[in-house]
């Protein structure tokens, strides 16, 4: 499309810009229909102080060649503008006029222009096939003020694409040029009569155009949960699945570690490429070029040992490439048959010869000489370097001692290269702040996932140094255990920090990767790289975990293979030792550290719940959900909730989710979320605790227990009853706790003293009570509620006795007693009290 040339004149004291076209005459504004009436309009013609006409279609005005007419129009849909276009007169939108007034300058194209949504946007098209919606597209531009090349050249700012594939998308993509599908068009034609709307605002970032926009995608050879979640992804970024048949696929994507061959019927204009395209274009949010990962059939990087030794021979140097590589492969093979391999989770992918391919010597799943110098530095006053992995040796001339020690420096390296390769494939990268699309993981989320490994890579490291220095000047008396109790301490304080928060930082792992996709994708891609072995960040963030326990056992193995008399024996014991105390001090720091996150977890979870309840000596110690059969608390029948910790108890109602909020309407399931499980009825403290009874169990009373308390500040006791209504936990279990808890408060040691057994009807319990007056409160609540009378929901004339009874005692276990049944309750916690 030609270049246009601008022209600026001055007619009568009013600057008029003219592209490509000839004054012819002085400049007019005539305002068309309804416009005629608009204050806004006549109010923004007056300011370029130039003649100001109205009319009902502008038609008597065309032929007028004494002025340079402008017609302005409110609308660009109509037949008057149809019928003024035919006749390529000037055409201005209303919003395009008031903001030229704004500088008191008429602008004028060969197009007409309604609107400055566009002003200063010049796009290049791609993609489209049908002409009508090509020239549809193209008049909205023009309308909009923007303008549209053939070609992407340095003044272009827009690619509008209808597909996310070809050459001009490659190169708007790779110079940063943004991509917009034609819903944006569509959008900034929305916004035409809002005046200062711009389609270049971050308000229409949302219309770039999608990773997958109109592909048609063949997903082949991936396992079902992949398959599920690709296929999602594909929809989500504006892709369509389809199937091998659909002729119109414009890709194939195959699992290149379990396909081999292209598939014979795949659609003819379709690229097949490598998993990695699909997972690249998620992390780049842009598909990358097609040839960077086209699908190589027979690839032998990508063959099993099986497949290729019995893969037919092609002449020249293919075949030659194939014979080296089958050497390489055969030599590993004989090198490793007689020594074991340390042992991989299991993985649903079988292994390939990609994978043997990257066996460094002494069979470590990962290639620590492919990112990391092959030799260690030479120990102070020496000129020999020591290679990065154990020295080649024949375990069969080995000693017992020797071959396990061997053992241990085979899985040290691997595990130090495991520990490489998630610093520099994974946790570098996602560090990087200038990595395309932005930051995946905020420095916040970096650091919980990967803050407490560097400490632990370090020791590792120096430790593995250590080892392989002894593997190359081995001596009989060489000491192994002076090297373990060398680090023994840093591994006391590296290990606790990473595994007490693994499991939290494994479920904050899952639920980054299912909300991102590009950091999914970013995982997918590293997950496939030689240098992480085939296995997911997940499988190499456990390997720490499991670390020390491995350790302990080589260790054992190579003390029970160590002589007593040899020098290294009593240092073995005490790094055996020592690795055990390290094993045994993290599980111990690790439970505390649970107890503490399960106090604030609790604390969270109970409404009104008292702010000295989360303290450093405080430990939770377990938990009970009970039915009231006393008034102490909140009253009989009511399920509550007992906190048992290492000083106090806390007594919690459990809460309906409903309390709050009378209709969970859609408006409200953010709030039904918010609301907490418990509200806080007492907390009281064990000290206070006088007498913990235990309730024989009848036929009418099950699980039944009661706590007699008494304060400093009370002058008489109180009696609290419950009946335990879980089965994960039995009585006896709960009131040993207790008890033992009480009496570690107490400092004594006579736990059994705490704990009285009594029949129910010295207490006059009878669980079968509670039902019922459970029913009679709900019913009184909702009585009360709508102002109805009791009686219409309940008739107390044909009431049974134990409703009677229950009724009776309702408000208090004693107050309405008859005075016999008072004074044996009474004399009962006397009783109790006096033992």
């Amino acid at each position: 499309m030609a270049e246009q040339t601008q022209t600026c004149i001055v007619l009568n004291d009013v600057t008029v810009v003219s592209q490509d076209i000839e004054p012819c005459g002085d400049p007019r504004i005539c305002l068309v229909g309804s416009l005629a009436d608009d204050a806004e309009t006549v109010e923004a013609a007056k300011k370029f102080n130039v003649p100001v006409v109205t009319s009902e279609t502008g038609e008597e005005y065309v032929s007028d060649s004494a002025f340079c007419t402008y017609f302005v129009l409110s609308d660009f849909e109509s037949p008057v503008f149809e019928e003024l276009d035919k006749a390529g007169v000037r055409l201005l939108g209303k919003p395009a006029l008031i903001e030229l007034s704004g500088n008191g300058v008429l602008t004028y194209t060969r197009r007409p222009v309604f609107c400055h949504v566009m002003k200063d946007a010049i796009l290049v098209f791609t993609g489209f096939r049908k002409k009508n919606e090509v020239c549809r597209l193209l008049k909205l531009v023009h309308y909009m003020g923007g303008s549209v090349k053939n070609e992407i050249i340095d003044t272009v700012t827009h690619l509008l694409a209808y597909s996310s594939t070809g050459e001009k998308y490659q190169y708007a993509n790779t110079f940063n040029i943004p991509i917009m599908s034609e819903d944006w068009v569509h959008a900034a034609w929305a916004h035409r009569d809002e005046v200062g709307a711009r389609a270049t605002t971050d308000t229409m970032a949302k219309y770039k155009l999608k990773v997958f926009q109109n592909l048609r995608i063949v997903l082949v050879g991936f396992q079902e949960e992949d398959q599920s979640q690709m296929e999602d992804l594909v929809t989500q970024n504006g892709g369509f699945n389809t199937t091998l048949e659909d002729q119109q696929a414009t890709h194939v994507v195959l699992e290149d570690q379990t396909v081999t061959e292209k598939p014979p019927d795949c659609p003819p204009k379709a690229h097949v490429v490598k998993a990695e395209w699909f997972w690249t274009s998620i992390q780049m949010e842009a598909p990358p070029s097609e040839t960077l990962h086209l699908f190589e059939e027979l690839n032998a990087s990508m063959l099993s040992p099986r497949q290729m030794f019995s893969s037919p021979s092609t002449p020249g140097s293919r075949s030659r490439r194939r014979k080296r590589l089958r050497e390489t492969v055969q030599h590993l093979a004989q090198d490793d048959s007689s020594s074991a391999l340390p042992s991989a989770p299991a993985s649903k992918r079988r292994s390939s010869a990609g994978d043997l391919a990257f066996l460094s010597a002494d069979g470590s799943f990962l290639d620590d000489t492919a990112s990391t110098p092959n030799r260690l530095a030479p120990p102070s006053g020496s000129s020999e370097q020591i290679p990065l992995s154990p020295p080649p040796v024949d375990l069969r001339q080995l000693s017992a001692r020797q071959r396990v020690f061997h053992e241990l420096v085979k899985t040290e390296c691997n595990y130090v290269s495991i520990l490489d390769a998630i610093e520099k494939v994974i946790k570098v990268p996602l560090e990087n702040n200038s990595q395309s699309g932005g930051p995946m993981l905020d420095s916040q989320e970096l650091r919980y996932i990967f803050g407490n490994l560097p400490p632990i890579h370090t020791v590792h490291t120096r430790m593995r140094d250590d080892l392989l220095h002894l593997a190359h000047n081995w001596t009989p008396d060489a000491s192994i255990g002076e090297i373990i109790l060398k680090y023994s301490t840093e591994l006391e304080k590296a290990y606790p920090p990473f595994i007490n928060f693994f499991e939290n930082m494994k479920e904050m792992l899952q639920k980054i990767s299912s909300e991102r996709p590009r950091f999914h994708a970013f995982l997918k891609i590293a997950q496939n790289k030689p240098e992480c072995g085939r296995q997911s960040l997940q499988e190499l963030l456990i390997r720490p975990v499991q670390r020390l326990p491995s350790m302990s056992l080589l260790i054992g193995d190579i003390l029970k293979h160590t002589e007593k008399t040899s020098p290294d024996h009593v240092a073995l014991e005490q790094a055996l030792d020592k690795i055990k105390s390290v094993m045994t001090f993290i599980n111990d720091d690790k439970r505390k550290t649970e107890a503490k996150l399960k106090l604030f977890e609790i604390h969270n979870d109970i409404e009104m719940c008292p702010p000295n309840l989360v303290a450093s000596h405080r430990m939770h110690m377990s938990k009970v959900d009970v039915t009231e059969l006393s008034d102490s608390c909140s009253g009989r029948g009511d399920t509550l909730t007992l906190f048992l910790f290492n000083d106090v108890l806390e007594i919690c109602k459990k809460k309906s989710k409903y309390n709050s909020i009378k209709s969970p309407s859609r408006a409200n399931l953010h709030a039904l979320k918010s609301i907490k499980t418990y509200k806080h009825l007492e907390m009281m403290n064990l000290a206070h605790i006088k007498r913990i009874v235990d309730i024989r169990e009848t036929e009418d009373c099950h699980n039944v227990f009661a706590l007699i308390i008494r304060s400093n500040q009370e002058l008489k006791e109180r009696l609290f009853t419950f009946t335990l209504i879980q089965d994960d936990i039995t009585k006896s279990t709960f009131l040993k706790t207790l008890c033992r808890t009480v009496a570690n408060i107490a400092c004594r040691n006579d736990v059994e003293n705490f704990l009285v057994s009594m029949d129910p009807h010295h207490l006059d319990i009878e669980t079968s009570d509670v039902s019922l007056t459970n029913a009679l409160s709900k019913a009184l609540k909702f009585a009360t509620r709508t102002g109805r009378k009791v009686s219409r929901a309940f008739s107390f004339n044909k009431s049974p006795s134990k409703l009677k009874r229950a009724v009776s005692t309702v408000m208090s276990p004693f107050g309405t007693l008859p005075q016999q049944s008072s004074m044996r309750g009474a004399t009962s916690v006397n009783n109790l009290a006096a033992h």
